[in-house]
């Protein structure tokens, strides 16, 4: 499976992203002619060239305006907004230029996909409708070119899955049209929702919104570098000089079919040893409720040899709040401990059986194409086995042999 990595050492922007596709062989002539499709003539051209940032050789890609200046890389300014459009095109219009494009159906259905998570970012923290959202602070035409030549290139290069590793989004403060602005910029730390990010020491905003909305949209999985047999090392240059190299770094490789997903998770825990047993129950059915993947306990022996249990609640939400209050609320705890776990996993499939008794739904773990478990829905098994008045084993072996024969055989 052909894979792609970011690695966001050094945040990433829209301009970052497409050097890094230049430099791992996309054409920039292939480049502009699908970009050619968008009906812009006149209003920018395309630059690309070698820089080196910090030792380390990279290809530094930009938008020119027409009858706008362009400082030389390398300058102070941010690496995302490289310019100011006066033409100030809201939501709508960008939406209905790429509609009516001559894109490819996939490079337009994916730009679209990106430009709705970037817009709904955008008017959440203006207190705006999505309509009325205006790209004038990365410039409108900037914009449409870093989220489009993205998507083209993601495509041209023939990459079925993308991973990024946690994304630096550097710190302090940047001025922006509505004042100075905390990083990550409002908009940026609304994409980044779900995703794994960080800040260190280094001033100045490293991931733009449009690089975030790039990034979160076409992974969501922030991991380390996965097993690969890298084909293509490359590097997209930012703007500024730093103490490390602004750049993002992309590896591009296979990563075997019948390897296993991996995500990260983020587990609560905590210990007690003097609350009611009866009420663990129903602690735990409001966790699942709430959206935990996993919760169990596990007995453990506290201080002074109390005997105590230990809950372990797993958790994929953006937010682990409603979890952290059913556990307040429902036990005698006064503190919990979180961390976060990488899980290795193999992915899902799901499907039907037609048994004796009725259709009972089959989950399958596969790595790449190979099924490695069978696992009947246990209400499925349960509720019809209630219906015909049979031991609840024998619906289960029956789906169970029809599912093997279907799938595994």
């Amino acid at each position: 499976m052909k894979t792609a990595y970011f690695d966001c050492f050094s945040g990433a922007s829209g301009n970052m992203i497409i050097g890094a596709f230049l430099d791992a062989g996309v054409p920039l002539a292939e480049l502009e002619k699908e970009l050619a499709g968008l009906d812009l003539d006149g209003e920018y051209k395309l630059v690309a060239r070698p820089v080196i940032k910090s030792g380390l050789r990279a290809t530094y890609f930009d938008v020119e305006l027409a009858g706008h200046h362009h400082n030389h890389v390398g300058g102070g300014k941010n690496h995302g907004h490289r310019s100011v459009n006066r033409h100030h095109r809201n939501y709508p219009e960008i939406r209905a230029l790429i509609e009516s494009s001559r894109l490819s159906p996939a490079v337009k259905s994916l730009s679209l996909e990106i430009l709705r998570r970037l817009g709904e970012a955008e008017a959440k923290v203006h207190g705006c409708d999505l309509q009325d959202v205006h790209f004038h602070e990365i410039g409108a035409v900037d914009t449409i070119i870093d989220i489009t030549g993205a998507a083209f290139c993601l495509y041209y290069l023939g990459i079925e899955k993308i991973c990024s590793s946690p994304l630096n989004v550097g710190s302090g403060m940047i001025k922006c049209a509505h004042g100075h602005m905390p990083v990550p910029a409002p908009a940026t730390a609304e994409l980044l929702i779900g995703s794994s990010f960080y800040s260190t020491s280094i001033r100045g905003e490293l991931l733009t919104p449009t690089g975030a909305a790039i990034i979160t949209t076409l992974t969501r999985e922030f991991i380390p570098l996965p097993a690969l047999t890298v084909e293509t090392i490359s590097y997209g240059a930012g703007t500024w000089d730093l103490e490390i190299p602004n750049v993002l770094r992309l590896f591009i490789g296979n990563m075997p079919s019948s390897y296993w997903e991996t995500d990260t998770s983020t587990i609560i825990e905590t210990t007690i040893d003097d609350m009611n047993p009866e009420f663990y129950s129903h602690m735990i059915d409001r966790l699942f409720q709430a959206g935990a993947v996993d919760v169990f306990m596990t007995p453990v022996y506290m201080k002074k040899n109390r005997p105590g249990t230990l809950i372990t609640v797993t958790s994929n939400l953006p937010d682990h709040q409603p979890l952290l209050d059913i556990i307040f609320t429902e036990s005698t705890t006064i503190g919990v401990r979180m961390h976060q776990a990488k899980r290795f996993k193999l992915s899902k499939s799901s499907h039907s059986v037609e048994t004796p008794y009725g259709q009972v739904r089959i989950k399958l773990g596969l790595m790449g194409k190979e099924v490695k478990n069978i696992a009947p829905e246990y209400e499925d098994c349960r509720l019809l086995a209630e219906k015909a008045g049979v031991p609840l084993k024998n619906v289960y072996q029956e789906a169970l042999s029809l599912a093997y024969r279907l799938f595994k055989e």
